[in-house]
């Protein structure tokens, strides 16, 4: 059976949802089965990947420790959506150590499945 290249994209904020860590549980699940996926961050997405996250209003965790712990799956880089930095006025100096941009139309073209959270 050949291996499918995997893409995750996650489009909600860190907080208020489960969209970020269920995008990041589905990314470690296909780690655990040998097939590392590739992660994108795309419009409010890109907040997930802000350094030295707080806890948001209802106490959720920030998302930054786990997104550390994805090398440890080869799971790097993190891609970001270069448009979406911009449109929310966020300087690429704030973000997580190995974040790189992305162009989303060519990433989405080089992978077989694609998954949005």
């Amino acid at each position: 059976m050949n291996a499918k290249s995997i893409l995750v994209i996650v489009r909600h904020p860190p907080h208020g949802t489960s969209w970020v860590r269920e995008g990041l549980e589905t990314a470690l699940v296909g780690a655990a089965l040998g097939q590392p996926p590739t992660i994108l961050f795309s419009g409010d997405g890109v907040l997930a990947l802000l350094a030295h996250q707080q806890r948001g209003a209802l106490d959720q965790k920030g998302s930054a420790a786990m997104l550390e712990g994805l090398s440890l799956y080869d799971i790097e880089p993190l891609w970001y959506d270069r448009a979406s930095i911009e449109a929310r006025a966020l300087d690429t100096e704030r973000l997580i150590p190995g974040c790189q941009p992305a162009r989303i139309a060519d990433m989405i073209a080089r992978h077989d499945v694609v998954m949005s959270f």
